[in-house]
């Protein structure tokens, strides 16, 4: 059985990393979506929309893929901390954060291609930052410089630090690309991360065996 093309609508080096890890081979796009959230969206549709939104955006170039999109949102009192872009938005975002727990919620769509076909899951994390002094963030922001991280935590990183503790269902999913949801979403779609190799086997025993009847009967009624 030949595997689908599978494509990451994705440039972060990190969530390449953690699709690796599955073995599958796969291709990768910049998916350019303008991640604006749209009037009145809460941020886990905000995230649910994005994901679905970047795997579309790559389908024109790989129209017999399955397309995997991913996008993240902290979230925080009903408000939403996305990539701080500067120093400055970082330090702040650090500020409001430290002491609290935040939500980092992600969104992750399996596109295929071919059928139109979006399968959609959102996975929440629950990270509950230190009580961080105002040296310390400024240490871990002049170190790390996380300015293209959701609320400026680079967990994969020295961010690590910066949280007491965690609750979610996908370690995976805090760095941006939730691989159990995705290996259901993949054998969903017929792509598993991991095939029944004694079901191959079987199939290969039976169809051997079905051939070897047939020779059978075919050299009875010879003789």
């Amino acid at each position: 059985m030949t595997r689908r093309r599978l494509v990451l609508a994705s440039t972060s080096p990190f969530r390449r990393e953690l699709l690796g890890r599955l073995g599958i081979p796969f291709e990768t796009a910049d998916p350019r979506v303008d991640e604006t959230p749209l009037p009145r969206e809460t941020p886990e549709d905000t995230a649910l929309r994005l994901s679905e939104a970047k795997a579309r955006a790559v389908a024109p170039l790989f129209p017999d893929a399955l397309i995997v999109g991913s996008d993240q949102v902290a979230i925080l009192d009903g408000r939403v901390y996305g990539k701080p872009g500067t120093h400055e938005n970082a330090v702040g975002q650090l500020r409001a954060m430290r002491g609290r727990t935040v939500n980092f919620f992600t969104g992750l769509c399996l596109l295929d291609a071919r059928a139109g076909r979006a399968r959609v899951r959102g996975v929440p994390t629950l990270v509950t930052f230190r009580d961080l002094g105002d040296g310390e963030i400024e240490d871990y922001l002049r170190r790390e410089q996380p300015y293209g991280c959701a609320g400026a935590a680079k967990s994969e990183g020295l961010g690590i630090a910066l949280i007491a503790r965690l609750r979610g269902d996908d370690p995976n999913a805090l760095i941006g690309l939730p691989l159990i949801a995705l290996c259901d979403l993949l054998k969903e779609a017929g792509c598993p991360a991991l095939r029944d190799v004694h079901g191959v086997r079987g199939e290969k025993q039976n169809a051997l065996a079905t051939e070897g009847a047939e020779n059978t009967e075919t050299r009875q009624k010879i003789f």
